[in-house]
């Protein structure tokens, strides 16, 4: 992921207050009265294979009928056309997951944005300090990024990784995080998000809670209020991985990522008996629970690994020695959960829901183009300071992986349409799969949407606070990245980025049917809640957005 800084200076942007629980509703809240759910659903484990597209899983369950992701599927419903929101980013992937919405209306476009009503980060006197900043919910909010535990302190790592604390707020530098105006503290993740979580849910109905991930800010699923979950387990994967050069992290080699989650996986493992994530504790089966595997998705994007090859195989559909390990991993990982829950006389009170916080592209190796955006950034600015002398700089920050995404520091339509006009009207050059020299048109987009136009695409109004101003969709297999590091990449609108299976496997699924209608991955918080008896519309996004649980299930909410 490429990330660009600019300084802003702008005192016309409005101060707007950061959005808590009291965000505006659709309807008033419904008491937490209990619904007629399937009778034996006690329990909902939630698995994220992030990477993973449903050729991916119709593939493998094709040529390992004997798996457990083929058990799997042969025992419940799959959503053949399941799609992620826009942007596919891991952040607003999960969070639609939990909380039934799009950004539009959790206010989570990405993990690293710009928030043009907060303050800069490290703000201690904020009279006068004009509005806008870097929101980065990523490794660069931990104490210590380059630890496991994130600057825990545990003494042993990664042996006694399973005993950092599952309240990691702790663990984040509040130095790191934006500023409120308002009360001049740091904004904590989950008090940037706007809504409530399936987790809040649970908790407010007295059930146990626990998830697993890959940075202590996805303490944000927590929900609002900070409270929702009980145990979440969250081993900063870009920290250093031992056995490698400094500075080289989980996701640079396969293998690590693999043992990463093997972490994570043994955390869930913990759970289903009953325990916290460390094992050492007991607390009760949660009521929800899961993780996310980051293994499919490091083995899609490493041009190598090990000393094998990355990705798929020439066709795009058939996976190559790394990326057949990464599904042979996750594979075993789904049958330990298997073997345990019926250990424990489980698997009739458990569902199981599988799906993905985003795809990768491109598949085909042949299609891949890496454009560095640098250039197309200095590009921008140049041209608009020679349009605008002493103007600066006009980008204040850019999120770009498979998509452009542009905060500005002038908002005005001149602006936004100047900065369309670029990207348009300039060709950019990059690379191949092989490293041959590529140039593609229009910046390597395919339409930008700017000023209102880009509000629209989101579905806000212009002035709201958080969402690009520019908003660039990329050709399908451009990823923009310096050199040759990646083969893929997530983060936008492409198809391929948004193709995630969904299976519900459990009491309430129907033993190997499929479901070819169009359906959204924020459709599985409210299916979540159905599962266990509590009413969907507890959720907020459920009746701001009108989100309904997956067909085929359950009676459908009112």
């Amino acid at each position: 992921m490429t990330r660009s800084r600019r300084t802003v200076a702008t005192a016309s942007v409005a101060l707007a207050a950061v959005a808590t629980l009291g965000a505006t509703q659709a309807s008033a809240a419904p008491s937490p009265r209990p619904l007629s759910g399937h009778p034996g659903a006690r329990h909902v484990l939630l698995l994220s294979v992030d990477g993973l597209h449903q050729s991916d899983l119709d593939r493998y369950v094709l040529m390992h009928p004997a798996s457990a992701l083929a058990r799997l599927v042969r025992t419940g419903t799959s959503y053949t056309h399941a799609s992620t929101p826009v942007p596919s980013d891991s952040f607003p992937g999960m969070v639609g997951q939990v909380t039934g919405g799009n950004p539009r209306t959790t206010g989570i476009y990405y993990d690293d944005t710009w928030n043009r009503s907060l303050l800069p980060a490290g703000t201690t006197h904020c009279a006068g300090v004009s509005p806008g900043a870097e929101v980065a919910f990523t490794e660069a909010a931990d104490k210590d990024q380059s630890r496991l535990d994130a600057g825990q302190g545990l003494s042993h790592l990664p042996s006694d990784i399973l005993q950092m604390t599952g309240h990691p707020q702790s663990l984040l530098n509040p130095a790191a995080l934006p500023v409120d105006p308002r009360t001049c503290t740091p904004v904590m993740p989950h008090q940037a998000l706007k809504v409530n979580t399936v987790f809040e849910v649970a908790k407010g109905a007295g059930l146990h809670t626990a998830w697993s991930d890959k940075h202590p800010a996805y303490e944000i699923l927590g929900g609002p209020s900070g409270t929702g979950l009980d145990d979440l387990f969250a081993p900063e994967i870009n920290s250093d991985a031992p056995g490698y050069a400094t500075g080289d992290d989980w996701t640079k080699d396969n293998a690590a990522t693999r043992q990463y989650d093997g972490f994570k996986v043994r955390a869930v493992l913990n759970e289903i008996n009953g325990l916290d994530h460390s094992g050492r504790t007991h607390a009760g089966v949660p009521a929800i629970f899961g993780m996310n595997f980051q293994s499919v998705s490091t083995a899609q994007k490493l041009p190598t690994s090990g000393g094998q090859p990355g990705g798929y195989l020439a066709d795009g559909t058939t996976p190559g020695p790394v990326l057949s390990q990464a599904l042979d991993f996750v594979d075993s990982s789904v049958g330990a959960f298997e073997q345990e829950l019926a250990a424990r006389h489980l698997t009739g009170s458990t569902t199981v829901i599988l799906s993905a916080k985003h795809g990768q592209s491109p598949t085909r190796p042949a299609d891949l183009t890496r454009v560095p955006d640098a250039p197309i950034l200095k590009g921008i600015n140049d041209a608009w300071s020679t349009a605008h002398p002493g103007a600066g700089d006009l980008v204040a920050f850019s999120t770009d992986d498979d998509i452009v995404q542009l905060w500005l520091r002038d908002r005005s339509a001149a602006a936004t349409n100047f900065v369309r006009a670029y990207l348009l009207g300039h060709p950019a050059t990059g690379n191949d799969i092989h490293g041959a020299s590529r140039t593609v048109p229009a910046s390597g987009l395919t339409s930008v949407y700017a000023g209102t136009d880009a509000a629209r695409f989101f579905g806000v109004g212009v002035d709201e606070a958080r969402h690009p101003d520019v908003v660039g969709i990329a050709l399908h297999g451009l990823v923009f990245t310096g050199g040759t590091s990646k083969i893929a990449e997530h983060g936008g609108a492409d198809p391929q980025d948004r193709d995630v299976p969904l299976v519900v496997s459990g009491p309430a699924g129907h033993p190997g049917s499929r479901v070819p209608a169009p359906v959204e991955t924020t459709q599985v918080a409210p299916t979540i809640l159905r599962l266990l008896g509590l009413d969907p519309r507890l959720l907020q996004d459920v009746r701001i957005e009108g989100t309904r649980s997956l067909p085929g299930l359950l009676p459908q909410q009112g």
